[in-house]
């Protein structure tokens, strides 16, 4: 497994997609450019890319493009064209917001920006806000992963991957995991194996078992608008944390899936909250 390339100049419909990259604590972090107006950045979910997610077709941005706004979406540290070392800190959700922060101070972005992410994307964001709210404008949640009460689970499982990627090998790992049973609302999409390098993937797994979502007391002190959007039925990305972050943020609204149809909507859903009139500072 190798980090992937993607050939330029690309195009999300009419939008020319711009390259970016930048360094930050030992690696390259590379990002897309696309679209003008006002800043939303996007952190991809653990283990994928942006491009993976395209190539998945589970996610349709160009809504937000259409609408006017700028979009910036990252290849997190070691995953995709991004380079990492194999220290199990560095993916860890503190870590990875620190990433996110410092792209904002690579592209400039003196105002505060609207900021989106998935799964994993979804605690660098959350944390990003929390240490530094005055920096963002609105959150988009999507996906949110196990937190809390229910992440014992998850690390467990991570750490146990981990293992048995250094004992068997990558390839191994990945033909046992690829079966396993999925949400009946993604029951059918495309399954793509992880970005990160083999020799980087176990520090991954492990830096994500390290990682939990802010507590929920710190979360509700974000007075920024959220959208939350879940789908059912998925252990790793429960209900239960998505309403939970919904009933803490103070101006939140949930979404709930259960077709695949339904979060093709997303995209409009999202381009629609971010276009709406910038509400009053909080």
């Amino acid at each position: 497994m190798s980090t992937e390339e993607r050939p330029t100049p690309r195009t999300m419909g009419r939008h020319a997609v711009r390259e970016g990259r930048f360094t930050r604590r030992g690696a390259d972090l590379v990002y897309d450019d696309a679209g003008s107006g006002p800043l939303a950045v996007y952190a991809h979910g653990g283990l994928v890319s942006p491009a993976v997610e395209d190539r998945m077709g589970l996610f349709d941005w160009l809504p937000l493009l259409d609408a006017g706004r700028r979009l910036v979406r990252y290849d997190a540290r070691a995953h995709g064209r991004s380079t990492g070392e194999p220290v199990d800190t560095d993916y860890a959700y503190a870590s990875l917001a620190d990433d996110l922060l410092s792209l904002l101070d690579h592209l400039g972005a003196a105002e505060p920006v609207d900021a989106m992410g998935a799964s994993m994307g979804c605690g660098t964001v959350l944390h990003a806000a929390v240490r530094a709210p005055d920096r963002f404008s609105r959150l988009v949640l999507l996906v949110p992963p196990t937190a809390w009460a229910t992440r014992g689970a998850y690390a467990r499982a991570n750490r146990a991957s981990a293992d048995a990627i250094e004992r068997e090998g990558a390839d191994v790992w990945w033909a046992a995991r690829r079966n396993e049973p999925r949400p009946a609302a993604v029951a059918g999409v495309p399954v793509f194996p992880p970005t990160p390098a083999e020799r980087v993937l176990p520090s991954v797994l492990r830096g994500l078992a390290l990682s939990d979502l802010p507590p929920p007391a710190e979360i509700a002190a974000l007075r920024r608008p959220a959208l939350v959007l879940a789908w059912a039925d998925d252990p790793g990305h429960p209900l239960s944390t998505a309403e939970a972050l919904a009933g803490s943020l103070p101006y939140a609204g949930l979404h709930v899936s259960r077709t695949r149809a339904d979060i093709r909507t997303w995209g409009e859903r999202v381009a629609e909250f971010l276009t709406r009139p910038s509400p009053p500072a909080p």
